[in-house]
């Protein structure tokens, strides 16, 4: 059966990981102590900690990085889990696993001086092992990691599209649930399902969607798990058959027989949602928000930070250029002001280079910018098209207003138009605005489509991580200064 080959694949996939370890570290110290030999080292630490006490130090380092993996849930089943999610999870666990070793090590240093090898003590070695070899050492792991868990990924998919190592699943009630999931299976043979049939008390037998049929009733369900021919069951009921649920599980439960559920209700909910405890009482969210997590805000705020400053001394001769440029093209000032609806529903006033002549405030307010619009000065036209008018708003990133990457925001009079018309609009106040965002690198920027961009907004909420933002970033750089949408 398939569930022994998948215990088979994690031993040998934690075998992996381990032999991938120890090969960085030991790369690592060849590279640091003799391809690339810094002479302090030579003259203070290396002569005093020896290369067998830095060789000796694998022995502890590697089962570390093997819990972390562990703890960060790396031997669940890789069938469907994207690339850049396992990336993150490598990341995330070396980075645990090396500030574990570091705090570890500033515990236990010791003070004590001594000038032989034969002198070192337990403490004196915490504080002379080199946190630069560490930090080497983790850059090289997490490298080594991704690059051998793609190596297997791409092995394992190439076995499943010969017709090996295949999950043979069972899809419980036909419903848009089994409709998304079936289209879902039918376009991606690398995850290695088949689809054994589909159980329905309402369709009739033999009816198909694509090429899976309806092949029984629920009733069906005992006789067909005991011919021990099914891994899993996908259980897609209908939201007026969910009386059926209970039933339906604790059959699958008594053949000893995985279950998933795909709710009815997918459209109303998160694609990755958040279950918490409550004494004994599971409690869905229906929506995951990830920038809640205190450390994930902590990280993006740092990076917000940074990139903020960093940016503001780069374009500097920019925007002083485009200061003198805008005041001598209209009278006014220089950078425009405009209330903008920010996190949690909360305006804020957000700042760009003034590209329109002078206007009053409910003039302003009344309507959007059209192509060829008159207010538009000439050196709007192309401080607009480059993208050149938002850079002030570096400095509302610097103050916490806004993010360099999350859902642009808008005036406070559309809010209340598109929270009526659109739904879940509202939900992109869950997180900072940002100067650009994944509905812009995917093309809705300007006069597009409102539901698209909404649409793309959600998934950047429920799908963060730093990855994602550092490949809008770069998205933004190669193809979204430019805006043919830009009036």
């Amino acid at each position: 059966m398939i569930k022994d080959n998948e215990r088979q694949l994690n031993k040998i996939r934690a075998v992996l990981d381990l032999l991938t370890v120890v090969a960085a570290y030991f790369l690592t110290f060849f590279f640091f102590f003799y391809i690339f030999p810094n002479d302090a080292w030579f003259g203070g630490v290396f002569s005093l900690i020896t290369a067998r006490d830095y060789a000796s130090a694998i022995l502890y380092f590697a089962p570390l990085h093997l819990l972390m993996y562990v703890i960060n849930h790396m031997y669940r089943p890789m069938r469907v889990t994207g690339r850049r999610r396992e990336a993150f999870a490598v990341l995330r666990s070396n980075m645990l696993a090396i500030v574990i070793v570091i705090l570890f090590f500033w515990i236990f240093q010791g003070k004590e001086n001594y000038t032989r090898p034969e002198e070192l003590t337990f403490g004196l070695y915490c504080r002379l092992f080199s946190r630069m070899f560490l930090f080497e050492f983790g850059i090289v792991n997490t490298a080594a990691i991704i690059l051998q868990r793609n190596i297997l990924r791409y092995i394992m998919v190439a076995v499943r599209k010969k017709g090996l190592n295949q999950k043979t699943i069972l899809v419980v009630g036909y419903s848009r649930g089994a409709e998304g999931f079936l289209d879902r299976v039918r376009n991606n043979a690398r995850w290695g399902y088949r689809i054994y049939g589909i159980l329905d008390d309402s369709m009739a037998i033999g009816t198909t969607f694509e090429k899976y049929s309806v092949i029984g009733r629920l009733s069906d369900l005992p006789g067909i798990l005991e011919k021990n021919e099914v891994d899993e069951v996908f259980v897609t009921l209908r939201l007026r058959e969910y009386e059926k649920l209970e039933e339906v599980v604790h059959t699958c439960e008594k053949a000893g027989v995985m279950t998933k559920f795909v709710p009815d209700y997918g459209n109303l909910m998160s694609n990755n949602p958040y279950t918490e405890d409550l004494l004994g009482l599971p409690v869905i969210y229906v929506r995951q928000v990830p920038l809640n997590d205190i450390i994930n805000a902590f990280l993006k705020r740092t990076m917000d930070i940074v990139g903020s400053l960093v940016s503001i001394v780069l374009f500097s001769p920019v925007m002083l250029v485009t200061a003198i440029l805008v005041k001598l093209s209209s009278p006014g000032p220089v950078i425009f002001k405009q209330e903008r609806v920010g996190l949690h529903n909360k305006p804020f006033m957000m700042y760009k280079f003034r590209s329109m002549g002078v206007q009053k405030e409910e003039d302003e307010k009344g309507e959007w910018t059209t192509k060829n619009d008159p207010r538009v000065t000439k050196v709007g036209k192309i401080i607009r098209k480059t993208s050149i008018d938002e850079l002030p708003q570096l400095f509302n990133v610097l103050s916490g207003k806004m993010s360099l990457v999350g859902p642009r925001p808008e005036r406070p009079q559309f809010v209340e138009i598109f929270r009526e018309e659109i739904p879940r609009y509202m939900v992109k106040h869950q997180v900072r605005p940002g100067m650009t965002g994944w509905a812009q690198v995917n093309g809705y920027r300007g006069d597009t489509s409102i539901r698209g961009r909404i649409d793309h907004d959600i998934y950047y909420i429920e799908n963060w991580s730093l990855g994602l933002d550092i490949k809008i970033l770069f998205l933004t750089i190669f193809k979204g200064f430019i805006n043919k949408n830009a009036y």
